[in-house]
C-alpha cells in the first residue's frame, strides 16, 4: 500500500483523545476516510498507516502494569486496557490558576479549582525590570506553595495510582516537588496534558482525556 509523494511543506499534526469504548468505531472511520490502513505495533503504541500517507499513533493512557487489555486483536486489547477503572491524580497549573482532581473512568471523584495571579514578563529594563522580576518570582512562589497545599488536601482524601501533570510544565514540576506532596513523588507520572487556564470545566475535560487513548494523526502536506 504505497503512500503518495508529498507535495512539500510541513505535515499537519493533530491530537485527539478517544475513550476506549469508542476506539473501534474511530479506527473504522479512519480506515474508511483514508483508503484503508496497515497496523503496526511498535514501542510507541499502535500505528495506523493509511493508503494516502496519513498515520495515526494510538497510545494507551497508562502502562499495562500486569493488567493488559483483552481481545482478539491489538485495537481491541488497547481499548479494553484504556477502559480499566484506574485512578489518577490530576495536577493542572498555570500562572492564572490551578485545577486539582482525582479521576477514574473519565469521571472526577474529588476536585478543587482556583485562581492565583502571576504577572507576565515585561520588556522594561534597569531597576524597574529587576523589581518586576522579584515581584513576579514572589508571586510564582506563592502560587506553587498554595497549589501544593490544596493538592495535598484533595489527594489525601482519595487513593490513586498515577499522577497526571498539566498546564505549565515548569510550575507543575515545582508544585510536585513541594513538601506537602512528598507522599506522591514516587508515583508514576503519566503523559503531560496541554490545557488552558485550569477551571472546573477544563479539569473535567482533562479527567476524560487522561483516561482515554491519545491519538496523534499526521497528514502529509496537502492532505
Amino acid at each position: 500500500m504505497p503512500a503518495p509523494v508529498s507535495a512539500g511543506g510541513p505535515p499537519s499534526v493533530r491530537t485527539a483523545f478517544v475513550p476506549g469504548t469508542r476506539l473501534a468505531g474511530w479506527v473504522e472511520r479512519f480506515g474508511s476516510s483514508h483508503g484503508g490502513y496497515l497496523l503496526q505495533d511498535d514501542d510507541d503504541g499502535l500505528r495506523l498507516v493509511a493508503a494516502d500517507g496519513t498515520t495515526a499513533l494510538l497510545q494507551a493512557p497508562w502502562p499495562a502494569d500486569g493488567r493488559p487489555g483483552r481481545g482478539s486483536d491489538p485495537v481491541e486489547r488497547l481499548a479494553t486496557l484504556a477502559s480499566q477503572p484506574r485512578r489518577l491524580g490530576l495536577l493542572l497549573v498555570r500562572r492564572g490558576g490551578y485545577g486539582i482532581g482525582v479521576a477514574s473512568e473519565g469521571i472526577v471523584l474529588a476536585s478543587k479549582a482556583g485562581t492565583r495571579y502571576v504577572q507576565s514578563r515585561t520588556a522594561a529594563g534597569g531597576q524597574s525590570q529587576q523589581r518586576f522580576a522579584r515581584r513576579r518570582s514572589n508571586q510564582a512562589d506563592a502560587l506553587v506553595s498554595a497549589v501544593a497545599e490544596q493538592a495535598a488536601g484533595v489527594f489525601g482524601g482519595v487513593a490513586f495510582e498515577y499522577v497526571v501533570p498539566g498546564g505549565d510544565r515548569a510550575l507543575a514540576d515545582l508544585v510536585l516537588q513541594q513538601p506537602p506532596l512528598r507522599p506522591y513523588v514516587q508515583l508514576p507520572r503519566l503523559a503531560y496534558l496541554d490545557v488552558p487556564q485550569p477551571r472546573a470545566a477544563v479539569l473535567k475535560k482533562a479527567a476524560a482525556d487522561a483516561c482515554s487513548v491519545r491519538v496523534t494523526v499526521t497528514e502529509p502536506a496537502g492532505g
